[in-house]
């Protein structure tokens, strides 16, 4: 199983720490994609992902997987060690939502931003831009992690009380925000807190 990713991405990141939390790491390939260079957006590389974004898998058979959320699904079923997409039916519903409003309302948002509204990852990247709708991101982003802290003051973890794959999202994303220069707003002390608490564990220490 090969990973391809770029080190220290938002999304490549939510992959590493699903592997490192059921113990994989060692057990797949690492193959870097140089995205600075536009090594994603290559023939070579969209004829295998046509998404061209990293993280995307390849299975020994050839299978490509690509989407944080489908590869983690991948990952927790085919390694052993804590489910990260939960084990009921109303946990894993739970967890996908979560996921789910995560993703977009923080990460992607933060994404946007990034790339909309700052140099992004300069000019030969970003060929268009619409700082406009960047800007509103961020407010979309700082709205979620009001949201997501009135979640926690109330429960352990962004989708009940076991860490799940909605928690690496919510990290990665906050993460991202860091990147980018949106600061969790000081009094939204739960997100605080339980992102302190979730960079102890060693998936998230990097």
């Amino acid at each position: 199983m090969k990973i391809f990713d770029m080190e220290g991405f938002p999304n490549p990141a939510r992959v590493r720490i699903a592997l490192a939390e059921k113990g994989a790491t060692e057990e797949v390939e690492f193959v870097p994609v140089d995205v600075m260079a536009g090594e994603h957006r290559s023939q070579a590389f969209i004829a295998k992902n046509p998404d061209a974004t990293v993280p995307f898998v390849e299975l020994d058979d050839g299978t490509a997987l690509s989407q944080c959320t489908a590869i983690t699904e991948y990952i927790d079923g085919a390694f052993e060690g804590p489910s990260l997409i939960g084990m009921t039916p109303l946990e894993r519903a739970k967890v996908h939502m979560m996921n789910r409003r995560a993703e977009s309302g923080l990460l992607d948002a933060v994404g946007a931003y990034f790339h909309h509204a700052t140099p992004g990852l300069g000019p030969d990247l970003e060929t268009y831009q619409n700082a406009d709708w960047g800007k509103k991101q961020r407010e979309n982003a700082l709205s979620t992690m009001r949201y997501l802290d009135g979640v926690l003051a109330d429960s352990p973890y962004i989708a009940g009380d076991s860490f799940s794959m909605a928690d690496i999202t919510a990290f990665a994303g906050l993460a991202f925000a860091d990147f980018a220069k949106i600061e969790i707003p000081a009094d939204l002390v739960n997100l605080t807190a339980w992102r302190a608490k979730v960079a102890a564990r060693p998936s998230c220490q990097s």
